[in-house]
């Protein structure tokens, strides 16, 4: 078969589009899908549109829902932010975007108090395209969230200067996949640190991470915005998983 290719390690090249054709040892040609996801991992305002859809550019998160859709342009390699009181379903239309899922969505939390992000990212599941490849997808999204998050305090810059402490909310990513090793969650510490250094490097420079997600409280209360989810994908991994394993749930 022919996408077997795709297991094989593959020089990827940034910018390169979502399937490139290899030669084999025979002379024939192998179609092997490669992932492209957000090209340079090197931040480039002038590469970014913003689009307010809307909401208040400074009104602070943990009163008013706000969230981040982020999609790239083959045509024009540049990216779009949308930002809203949910995530932008218009900008995820059309069959390149639901080929490629290279889209990234954010949500702003207050839970129990304290503000953190939540960042969703898509690495496989759909059509099998996307199985293939998702060790590489995985690796992709990981090297280029610092750029997503250096886009999401760019374009959401009123945001920032009004309320500078939210560079210090924890970030939280979510990598949603039908293979278990890459259907996970983890904590990349601080804003700031996250979108300058990446998730390994800003954890060697402060304490260990938490690694439970924050939970909002069961009952209704003032300390927890907003009461769901802005986006629709799993969140609890764990509770997912017992479903799909057919287990009732504790």
């Amino acid at each position: 078969m022919a996408f077997a290719a795709a297991m094989l390690p593959l020089p990827v090249q940034r910018g390169s589009p979502l399937f490139v054709f290899s030669k084999r040892s025979r002379g024939s040609l192998s179609m092997v899908p490669a992932a492209r996801l957000f090209g340079p991992a090197i931040f480039e305002a002038s590469k970014l549109k913003v689009l307010f859809l809307g909401v208040d550019k400074a009104k602070h998160p943990g009163k008013l829902p706000r969230a981040y859709t982020l999609t790239h342009s083959d045509l024009t390699s540049k990216l779009t932010l949308a930002i809203s009181h949910t995530i932008n379903r218009a900008q995820l239309q059309g069959w390149c975007n639901r080929l490629q899922r290279d889209e990234v969505v954010a949500e702003w939390n207050k839970v129990q108090g304290k503000m953190s992000l939540h960042v969703h990212c898509h690495i496989s599941g759909g059509h099998f395209l996307l199985d293939l490849v998702a060790s590489l997808r995985y690796y992709i999204f990981c090297d280029e969230l610092p750029v997503v998050l250096k886009a999401f305090v760019h374009g959401d810059e009123a945001l920032f200067n009004d309320y500078p402490e939210l560079e210090e909310a924890m970030v939280w990513v979510y990598f949603h996949s039908n293979l278990p090793e890459f259907n996970r969650v983890e904590c990349w510490g601080p804003l700031r640190d996250a979108a300058s250094a990446g998730r390994s490097k800003a954890g060697e420079a402060q304490p260990p991470f938490p690694t439970d997600r924050p939970r909002r409280c069961k009952a209704e209360c003032d300390c927890c915005f907003p009461l769901q989810s802005l986006i629709p994908w799993p969140h609890d991994f764990q509770e997912e998983r017992r479903e799909s394993a057919g287990r009732p749930q504790q």
